[in-house]
């Protein structure tokens, strides 16, 4: 799909030649004629780049690219002037822009960088991408449950002892048994998954073995499994609980021998493969049914790692909440969060009966619908299932009723919640209303410049203030840097 870019400009013949010569070259446009047309524009719809000019009225193009970092900080920006100076590129720069180009604009040099700028874009994004999914299997908690957890890998990842990872659904199963294996002597090699529930039974032994052309309906070419594919790594087989009897069977003799043959196939083939399986079932009742394999359960049950739900390690909550938090901020594009006292207080009375899972899906829904830069008591009640596992009444309509089980999420990127500097603004009745206003407000930007060591650019970004708006507030109430008064 072509790349939109947005073109900003308050003259008609640039907006229409700079369209003309990139819809030339494949991309989409959009078209703005101020810079505040362009922030509505990228406010209500996907732009993946923005080639603005400098002088406009009303609202000047470096003015627009500092809210445009505001509202996307992400985005690739072009600056573009025909008065350009090197102080100007310079500012343009440190706002966030990606490039400067000088009027008028060579085809080509546009061109390339445009490509740049997207070429830059898709680099960090993917770099992202790769970060989040090595964050998705830190193991987070620091608890009871997670120590022996922690010491169960440490004293078992290095042999070549097959584990079998018990607990419910939505624990960390599969981090656990990636644990394992980043651990382990074969660390070098494959982790190859295989979800036995999600596999229809007629193909299993194809998806676990492979299979040789024309073996089946529908075979057009020899396939490797994922025994195979994990030679000389590790194979996790998730729900194994759920694997067919027949099944079951074949499994146990590759187990026993290190052997198997493809699906049509004739040739033995030899594999040196750990195995580590991972079940939500009780298979010591799923055998006393006949549904599951004693022999094949000795098998893999060589060293058992159970994995507890979360209502059983609550202590854990605030460590979870705080990486989840940070992760879905991140993810969605939103400024950070975190929880007060009474929020964490209501997160932490509710059951998770799905456990890791479900509280990972329900602090991204706080992080989309949440204002902040707090999550308040309210909105954590608000934003609860109320079905199984639900907050109790007692907590969920006031959370401030109930004091946290559990000490609160650190709050790393906006000021705590302590007294300002002078013992904190109280109201007094010999003076008026915008005198107290003033007092209040006086207190909160004197505050927050210590928090941020008279850093002006981050305070106004913590109290969500335009930097040229907050320096005018400082003015105003006669405050200077330093945190001091004139």
């Amino acid at each position: 799909m072509p790349s939109t870019v947005l073109i900003v400009d308050d003259e008609k013949n640039i907006l229409l030649t700079l369209q003309t010569s990139l819809q030339l070259a494949g991309y989409r446009t959009e078209l703005a004629a101020s810079g505040q047309v362009a922030l509505d524009v990228v406010s209500a719809r996907p732009v993946d780049a923005v080639l603005m000019d400098v002088k406009m009225p009303d609202m000047d193009g470096l003015t627009a690219l500092a809210r445009l970092m505001e509202l996307k900080p992400e985005l690739p920006v072009i600056m573009m002037s025909g008065h350009g100076t090197i102080d100007t590129a310079v500012k343009a720069t440190q706002l966030g822009a990606r490039d400067f180009l000088e009027k008028p604009i060579a085809r080509d040099r546009l061109l390339v960088a445009l490509r740049n700028a997207l070429k830059q874009q898709a680099m960090l994004e993917e770099l992202q991408a790769l970060r989040a999914e090595v964050g998705r299997y830190d193991m987070v908690g620091s608890g009871p449950a997670m120590q022996r957890i922690f010491s169960l890998i440490q004293r078992t990842a290095p042999s070549e002892g097959r584990v079998l990872i018990t607990g419910e659904n939505g624990t960390g199963k599969e981090l656990i048994a990636r644990a394992l294996h980043q651990n382990s002597k074969r660390k070098s090699g494959p982790f190859v998954k295989l979800n036995c529930a999600a596999v229809p039974h007629e193909l299993i032994e194809s998806e676990l073995f492979g299979h040789e052309k024309g073996a089946f309906t529908g075979a057009v070419s020899v396939r490797r499994g994922k025994f195979e594919l994990a030679h000389e790594g590790t194979l996790f087989l998730d729900e194994i609980g759920d694997m067919p009897q027949a099944m079951q069977t074949k499994l146990l003799r590759v187990l026993q021998e290190g052997e198997l043959e493809r699906v049509g196939g004739a040739e033995t083939l030899k594999v040196n493969v750990r195995v580590i399986a991972a079940t939500n079932k009780n298979l010591e009742k799923e055998i006393e049914a006949g549904r599951f394999r004693e022999d094949l359960y000795y098998r893999i049950n060589v060293v058992q790692i159970h994995s507890p739900p979360l209502r059983e390690r609550r202590e854990d909550l605030p460590a979870l909440i705080d990486a989840f938090l940070k992760e879905a901020c991140t993810k969605n594009g939103r400024r950070p969060l975190s929880l007060s006292p009474e929020a964490l207080a209501v997160m932490s009375a509710y059951d998770y009966p799905g456990n890791v899972r479900e509280l990972r899906n329900l602090v991204e829904r706080l992080a989309i619908l949440c204002e902040g830069p707090v999550v308040t008591g309210q909105e954590a009640a608000e934003l609860l299932p109320r079905g199984k596992g639900a907050v109790p009444p007692s907590v969920a309509p006031f959370a401030e009723a109930s004091a946290p089980r559990t000490p609160a999420v650190p709050v790393p990127t906006a000021p705590p919640a302590a007294p300002a500097p002078g013992g904190g603004f109280r109201p007094r009745v010999d003076r008026t209303f915008r005198e107290q206003v003033e007092d209040a407000e006086r207190e909160i930007i004197l505050f927050t410049l210590a928090h941020t060591q008279d850093n002006v650019t981050e305070a106004a970004r913590l109290l969500d203030l335009e930097r040229g708006h907050f320096y005018k507030k400082m003015k105003a109430l006669g405050l200077r840097r330093g945190g001091g008064e004139p």
